[in-house]
This record gives C-alpha cells, structure tokens and sequence, in this order.
C-alpha cells in the first residue's frame, strides 16, 4: 500500500508531525510511506528513515504537484493540516480513501474526516497529529522512541568547534533571540542578552547565538551591542546539519519557532517561550522532546521582572546541574 502524508507547511508544523509518520511505518512497515512537503522541508524529509519518498509540494504550481503526486499512485492520503488548495489537489489525484480533520471549508475534499477540535487544545499539536493514524488502525502503537532521530554530531561538533576557536572542554548554550513572525511569545532582546552574559560566566560554558534567514537584523543589532565573549552562528545550510548542531548543544533557549522544534527533535534541554494565550501554549505547541527536558515559560508582552529571573533561575539551575 502507497501512503501519502501531507504537512506542507513550516518546519516547526513539519517536525511535530514526524511522529505520525514513524509511528506508521514502525507498526506497518510493508507500508511505502510518502511524504506531500513545502520546498523548506523537501530535503530534511529525505534524511528521515521512516519516510520512503518525498514529493515537493508547490503552491504556485498546482498542476506540477498533481502530476507528481498521480505518479506516486497513492492509496490512501492522510492530511495533519488541510487548506482548499490541498483537497483539491488530492481530489483531482484519484486518492480513493483521503483523510483529513473535519475543519475549513477544505474538509469538502476529504471522504474520510476526523472531528477533532484542536481549537480546545486538549492535547499538544503533535498528539493530535499521531490520533490520525488510528483511521489507518485503530490498534496502532502511538508510543515513539526519543530522539525520534539519530543523528551523529561528533564531527559535526568537533568543526564547528574548530571554525569558531572553542576550546574542546567547553559545553555549548545556545540562543536563539529571533522567531520570523512565528511566535506570540518572546523575552526582549536585552533580557536574552542578560540571560547569555549569565551563562557566559559559569565555567566551561560557551555561549552561541543562533540566527535564521529571518532574523539577520537582530544579528546585527546584537553584534553591535554585545560586549562579551558569544559566537555568532548563521544557519545557512541544510537544516539536517543544523539539527546536528544542536544535537551537541547542552541547552537551547528560543521562543515557540522552527529551531525550538528541531532542539526538540534531538532531545535537547530547552527553555522555550511561548505566548500566554491557550492557542499559542506550550499546551498545544510543545515539542516532541523527553517532558523532562522540557522547560516552558508563557510570556505576555509586557512580563515582569520576577517571570524574567524565574527564567534565569530556571536556566542557572540547568547549567549547574550538567556538573553534578
């Protein structure tokens, strides 16, 4: 049987379905599983071993993403997010059996819909991805295995220490002030600035500030006020390679985007920010990580001092701990 999945949306919403698709494929491994992604996540998709094709989806060129996904011959669709452009696509596509949430006015395209209410935020977003599987079986495993990859980041770890001059004893903090629009939630650039000169003077501790492509203004405004010893890191390559990076970090400290589920991917510890509304909780969008490695602070935005040194509290208590 050819199972497509579809998530064609940003890699925070790709990484927090990657637990329906191993979930699937370790309970029905006969199962082909094919991945229906946006261009951002097309190449991380391949590096996945529980998917066994992935097919580009491109929403400006409808009829180039039919043709790939008719070639695939799928059986069964089964979508974690729906639009009007998506149903249609795979109604056109001869699917017989497409499932999908029962939300939007896309819902019209799907013969085989789920009601369930992610609106109430009953559970995290990537539990309510996983209950989708149970249309396939509903005696399927749900559990999965964490980190839900393996990744090798000794040598991955070993050059960026080299690129960046830090010395082999160090462990890495990492910060990542920016978010691209994507989150409700965030500490102000100064309190992520106090934050990392705290950690920067604890012993062996190596401080990196970590920026996406949407966040190269706040890098120059932290490279023009920072006066103490952090690197600055671009992620400009595959994202599978910064998923690495952050595999060999010993803490991650971001708000509610991309990066803060891909430190969730590799297990990491994390402190994570999220808006203080039901819709933009931790509630909903925790990662997929350990809950013990998890740390979650909701932020509205004008936070106190005393959310801010509970934050600090919370980050020293972690460092000191790694020395235990």
């Amino acid at each position: 049987m050819n199972l497509l999945i579809t998530r064609h949306d940003k890699i925070g919403d790709f990484v927090v379905t990657l637990p329906l698709f191993k979930a699937i494929k370790m309970s029905n491994p006969e199962i082909k599983v094919f991945a229906l992604v946006s261009k951002i996540n097309y190449d991380f998709a391949k590096e996945m071993d529980f998917i066994d094709e992935v097919i580009l989806y491109e929403e400006d060129n409808f009829w180039s993403t039919l043709k790939r996904v008719k070639k695939a011959q799928i059986d069964i669709s089964l979508s974690a997010f729906i639009n009007t452009q998506l149903g249609y696509l795979l109604f056109l596509s001869g699917i017989k059996k497409r499932i999908g949430p029962a939300t939007k006015l896309a819902q019209v395209f799907f013969n085989n819909r789920i009601t369930q209410r992610r609106s109430k935020v009953e559970k995290t977003e990537f539990e309510y991805n996983l209950d989708l599987a149970k249309e396939l079986d509903q005696n399927i495993k749900l559990e999965f295995t964490r980190p839900l990859i393996k990744l090798n980041v000794e040598s991955s770890l070993k050059d960026f220490k080299k690129k960046f001059n830090i010395s082999v004893e160090k462990r890495i903090i990492g910060f990542h002030p920016g978010y691209g629009g994507s989150s409700d939630g965030n500490l102000t650039l100064n309190d992520y600035i106090k934050l990392a000169k705290k950690a920067s003077l604890l012993k062996n501790t190596q401080v990196v500030f970590t920026f996406g492509p949407d966040d190269l203004e706040v890098k120059k405004e932290l490279e023009n006020i920072i006066d103490f010893d952090v690197v600055f890191y671009e992620s400009k390559g595959p994202i599978i390679n910064f998923c690495k990076l952050l595999s060999s970090f010993e803490l991650f400290i971001s708000t509610s985007t991309g990066p803060m589920h891909l430190a969730g991917l590799a297990n990491i510890k994390t402190i994570s920010f999220f808006g203080n509304t039901l819709f933009a909780s931790s509630k909903r969008w925790a990662t997929i990580s350990d809950p013990k490695n998890q740390n979650n602070f909701m932020l509205s935005p004008s936070y106190s001092e005393e959310i801010y040194l509970e934050i600090e509290n919370k980050m020293i208590q972690i460092l000191e701990g790694l020395d235990e």
